[in-house]
């Protein structure tokens, strides 16, 4: 006889959560993440129990300042973490993002994006520290947090400047549109987020470690003994008498410096089109699967009023990839319904699809569904951008702005593997994406080969049936550096930090 699997619906504590989870600090225009060695562990314990590390509470106003702090696997060992305490960490996290020659290749970090050709790596690091600060704030604020006790217990190894947040990335396009809205109140089940029609819900155990999933189960987080020293400062582990919950409304965070080859982007979309403007701009919309303004190109978008995000919409209606191709970057970052849309395959065959039993063959001859369901494999962007603003115009100039600029990555999520990992390799790496073929992705995809596959390929699929092919294009985007982090709950912090001290 089954029975139906209780609901984990443990309240969301936002005093025990670092606020970038939720809040994202947007508003908070300035931003400087630090990578720093721990020098002394104990000095290291003493900063880490006073440090003003910014919750995810709700406060009665807006602050000035913020500061996160996130800990490689070797910081938390460095820390003085006990071996018990980091077995019940995730692998990858354990292992770091370099560990595997096969985690470099599912990743497409090869040819040019190889670690060897980084500039630095996180596994060399010990933790990461994020701070933020209203616009001319973040000097003081800085040295605020940089104080004695800090030089004390850390040694900065690498420092990473932003630029002031404006909402738009630097090849000009308007950013983080299609961010997911995370159901804090737990307010609708799994079942509400995306079986039946695409909803940018998720559940919280999508980004925070032991609550409710979309699989309806708690996602994983590392536990430990009741009797552990100085673990009574954690939380009990939910359903799990004598353990308590050392991962407990954290996340891992992934971060990763992609540097954006601006010139390169906006001088090849001018000669591919002939130099005609319009026609240069549009080429790069179809790249990116939206206008510059952030609009998107799928035809069925509704606007609704008082909603600028523009994310009202599907890919039910353009299967074919008439309006938005099917390799453009927003398709892959986040198909929708693309994997399965119920209108055209019947209830039945949507659901065998839905649950994985079956791919999805569609009405074009040949196509398959290679995009397992979006809702399983979302995760939350707080990335910043870094250098010197560059207008297409400016890039189209000889001699323009020199310097580096790019994405300093970072992304929130539970399951390494499922969801960033997953989205990397599947959706934006894969040369065979959406039934496609030699087609990474066009924005941020690397050119070297995938399996013995090429992908360096663009297509943009006409009414008419008749392709418009962009071989051998160049590569735009670059890894310079990446790695995993733990980004503990409150709690969780102190407990590190009395390990330390």
């Amino acid at each position: 006889m089954s029975t139906t699997p209780a609901i984990p619906t443990d309240q969301v504590s936002f005093e025990d959560m670092q606020g970038l989870i939720r809040f994202g600090h947007g508003a908070l225009t300035e931003a400087e993440f630090l990578l720093c060695l721990v020098k002394d562990a104990s000095a290291a314990g003493d900063w880490l129990k006073d440090a003003p590390v910014t919750s995810a509470a709700t406060q009665d106003s807006p602050p000035d300042t913020a500061l996160q702090v996130a800990f490689t696997s070797q910081g938390l060992a460095a820390c003085g973490l006990p071996e018990e305490a980091m077995s019940g960490f995730a692998q990858p996290f354990l292992s770091g993002m370099t560990g595997e020659d096969s985690r470099s290749r599912r990743l497409g970090d090869t040819g040019a994006n190889a670690p060897e050709n980084w500039g630095w790596d996180a596994a060399n690091a010990h933790v990461l520290i994020m701070l933020y600060a209203r616009k001319g704030g973040l000097k003081a604020w800085k040295d605020a947090v940089l104080n004695a006790a800090f030089n004390a217990a850390f040694t900065e190894v690498q420092s990473f400047p932003t630029r002031p947040n404006e909402g738009f990335e630097p090849f000009g396009f308007r950013d983080g549109i299609s961010e997911p809205k995370i159901d804090w109140k737990n307010a609708h089940p799994p079942s509400k987020h995306g079986r039946e029609d695409y909803s940018n819900l998720i559940s919280p155990g999508e980004v925070i470690l032991g609550h409710r999933n979309e699989y309806n189960a708690r996602s994983a987080s590392p536990k430990l003994d009741a009797t552990t020293p100085n673990s009574d400062v954690l939380a009990d582990a939910p359903d799990k008498p004598g353990l308590r919950d050392l991962g407990r409304n954290g996340s891992y965070l992934v971060f990763r410096q992609l540097a954006q080859d601006v010139p390169g982007f906006w001088r090849y979309m001018d000669s591919a089109t002939g130099g005609d403007p319009a026609s240069r701009e549009a080429l790069a919309a179809s790249m990116v699967g939206r206008e510059m303004d952030g609009t998107p190109l799928i035809h069925n978008r509704r606007d609704i009023e008082g909603s600028p995000r523009q994310n009202d919409f599907t890919y039910e209606d353009d299967i074919n990839g008439v309006s938005c191709p099917l390799g453009a970057h927003i398709r892959r970052a986040n198909p929708r319904t693309g994997d399965h849309p119920h209108q055209l395959e019947g209830r039945i065959g949507w659901l065998l699809s839905t649950l994985g039993f079956r791919r999805r063959r569609d009405k074009l001859p040949g196509r398959h569904d290679l995009v397992a369901s979006t809702r399983f494999h979302r995760l939350v962007r707080r990335g910043r951008v870094y250098g010197p603003k560059m207008t297409p115009e400016d890039a189209l100039k000889k001699g323009g702005k020199p310097g580096e600029r790019g994405l300093l990555f970072i992304c929130l999520c539970v399951d390494l593997v499922r969801q960033f990992e997953f989205v990397q390799n599947a959706w934006m790496a894969s040369p065979k994406f959406n039934g496609l073929t030699g087609e990474a992705d066009p924005l941020i995809g690397g050119r070297a080969q995938m399996s013995g596959v090429a992908s360096d390929g663009f297509s943009i699929q006409k009414a008419d049936g008749i392709e418009e092919r962009h071989p051998n294009l160049p590569q735009f985007v670059t890894v310079k550096g990446g790695g995993y982090f733990f980004l503990p709950g409150l709690r969780a912090l102190q407990f590190i930090a009395r390990h330390g001290s």
